[in-house]
């Protein structure tokens, strides 16, 4: 595979063969990633008049500035391809499947004598995850299973052959319950233990019939030996498996290994569930959703959910039941579209979980706006305001003793955050820790530009504080004169009291009001917003040295300085020869000049390198 760059007027250059095409806009940020059969053919299509009648893809190519192809050897592996590139860089204009949850797997740890454990992050973890599991409770059903039919480890031990030749460990409590054969002293060899890890992978997978085997062949040497109370415990551990996949959906044990997909969508996602049968039994089930971000077709999106869910899923089915046809074959896997039989009542099984899905998802949006809206209507009772307040705006200061004090706003509409009406304040006209003037300062600023480029005052003003700063507030919107035209409250943290201009009482809100919760998020969030700023503002006057200031010293090149040399001591102790060689002869003598004029260089604070 190989990459090689293209611009729109060079379309006509793309090679026609299969691969992977990346846009980029003029930063070099990645746009969009798509796989292609014929890549001329398919990214030409984007050019077209009749593509861009979509309004994401003209906007998406009016951004597009630079072009980027790989060539693969098959459309499959352009699929394989694009789905990595997707996951990895995750670009503004591509799909990709969401569940909204963080499902658990089961683990068999890459270790001496592997442990099985359930996992929710997979980062750092290494081993062999089966999975993932969106109902726990199965999970740990699994889990119980396994440890009731087979006795793996529970210690975190390091059992190398040396720690135990050296007699390191004791058996535990474990070992006395019959769930443990003690490893850890050398009473259970390896190779039993991974006889019995192999047996838990086929349980794991779905294929009970070689863990039926093994439990019915040690029974019957059991007996033969005449240990009748061993073969008694390997046919209540046989039972107990039987008995746990006879709750298991059953299908048709005809119908063997299969992987179920359908898909049913609207204008801007789809949903799709998929079902996994292992001998017949249902052993796994998901649903996930796509968020639509151009004019993708069911198919492409069914294929690419196809391949994804697979992937996740180890061994996969040879056999793929969907709803609808893929856009290409999977290599090593028949696709059916069943139409009748007991294939048919899969399809439509999986397809009443999607249409669940999607049914759960719109209720759950649906009653999350009534939830927002009855707590923008609860707080206009709260506050007896005149119209609804839709677009309310909060601010807060953030300082420490008075240095680098800075202020932030936050903006709700219609009870969200509405993140891009957000602003920072740097404070220029108080000096020192003045809560006070420095909200009478950033209000007045607000408000005058808003006066000032015609826009509308927001329907409802929020201080973060008492009466000091709420008063602070009120003046500044005297002296514009648009106080009285948009109410102003302050919010006191400490017993949550609300502040009215000139009314000495607080109003205090049912703790259960969710018009009170409203403003605490509210003001929570202004306090987070204002408080990131400030530490940002800090870190940089953290990281100034004694290099700033010297003119013709530009930021550039003290960081080529410090990556070279280290601090600013070692830079003021380099000879003109040494400076010379990183900055160049004019810079390096004004360097030495600066130097000069100071006695020692500065240190740099704690923590800089």
């Amino acid at each position: 595979m190989h990459p090689t760059e293209y611009t729109p007027q060079d379309l006509h250059l793309l090679p026609h063969q299969p691969g992977v095409y990346q846009f980029y806009d003029e930063q070099h940020r990645l746009l969009y990633v798509g796989k292609a059969k014929d890549l001329q053919h398919r990214v030409r299509n984007y050019f077209h008049q009749t593509a861009q009648e979509h309004p994401k893809t003209r906007r998406l190519v009016a951004q597009i500035h630079t072009i980027t192809c790989t060539l693969v050897n098959t459309e499959y592996e352009a699929l394989l391809l694009e789905n990595n590139l997707i996951k990895t860089h995750q670009p503004p204009y591509n799909m990709m499947l969401r569940d909204d949850k963080t499902y658990p797997y089961l683990c068999l740890t890459q270790e001496r004598f592997p442990r099985l454990l359930p996992v929710r992050n997979r980062a750092g973890v290494k081993g062999t995850f089966f999975g993932p599991y969106t109902n726990v409770q199965a999970m740990h059903k699994v889990h119980t299973l396994i440890k009731r039919l087979y006795a793996i480890r529970t210690c975190t031990y390091n059992l190398s052959e040396a720690n135990i030749a050296k007699k390191k460990f004791k058996v535990c409590l474990q070992y006395h319950m019959h769930n443990c054969k003690g490893p850890c002293e050398g009473l259970q060899l390896e190779e039993a233990y991974l006889a019995d890890i192999a047996q838990v992978e086929h349980l794991l997978k779905g294929n009970l019939g070689p863990v039926k085997q093994d439990l019915r062949n040690k029974m019957k040497a059991a007996a033969a030996t005449l240990k009748f109370e061993q073969a008694q415990r390997y046919k209540e551990k046989l039972h107990a498996l039987e008995q746990y996949y006879a709750k298991s959906l059953i299908a048709n044990p005809r119908l063997g290994d299969l992987d179920v997909f359908a898909l049913v969508s609207d204008k801007d996602c789809a949903f799709i569930s998929y079902l996994q049968l292992r001998q017949g039994m249902m052993v796994f089930t998901q649903t996930v959703t796509v968020q639509k971000k151009m004019d993708e077709t069911d198919a492409a999106i069914l294929t690419l959910a196809v391949c994804q869910l697979r992937e996740a899923h180890p061994h996969p089915a040879k056999l793929i039941l969907t709803n609808l046809a893929l856009t290409m074959s999977i290599p090593q896997a028949q696709q059916v579209l069943p139409k009748v039989g007991d294939k048919k009542k899969l399809i439509d099984l999986a397809l009443k979980n999607a249409l669940f899905f999607k049914k759960e998802r719109l209720t759950k949006a649906a009653a999350n706006r009534d939830r927002v809206h009855a707590a923008v209507a609860q707080l206009q009772e709260d506050l007896q305001l005149k119209k609804a307040p839709r677009h309310i705006e909060c601010f807060d200061n953030s300082n420490i003793q008075g240095e680098q004090p800075v202020a932030a706003m936050v903006c709700f509409m219609n009870g969200r955050p509405a993140k891009k009406h957000y602003r920072h304040f740097h404070i220029k006209e108080v000096t020192g820790a003045d809560d006070y003037a420095s909200m009478h300062e950033v209000v007045g600023r607000r408000y005058k530009h808003l006066v000032d480029v015609g826009e509308a005052l927001p329907d409802l003003i929020v201080v973060d504080g008492g009466k000091g700063q709420l008063n602070a507030a009120v003046r500044a919107l005297r002296e514009l004169g648009v106080y009285g035209q948009v109410p102003i409250i302050g919010i006191a943290k400490r017993l949550e009291e609300l502040y009215y201009p000139n009314d000495p009482l607080p109003l205090h809100l049912s703790k259960k009001s969710i018009g009170l919760r409203l403003l605490q998020q509210l003001r929570d969030e202004a306090h987070r917003f204002a408080l990131a700023f400030h530490r940002k503002q800090r870190r940089k006057s953290t990281l100034r040295t004694s290099l700033d200031g010297i003119a013709g010293i530009g930021p550039a090149t003290i960081k080529r300085l410090l990556q070279h040399f280290g601090t600013p001591a070692a830079i003021q102790q380099a000879t003109p020869e040494e400076l010379t060689a990183q900055v160049g002869k004019a810079k390096a003598q004004k360097l030495k000049s600066h130097f000069a004029t100071q006695p020692t260089a500065d240190r740099p604070p704690s923590g800089e390198s």
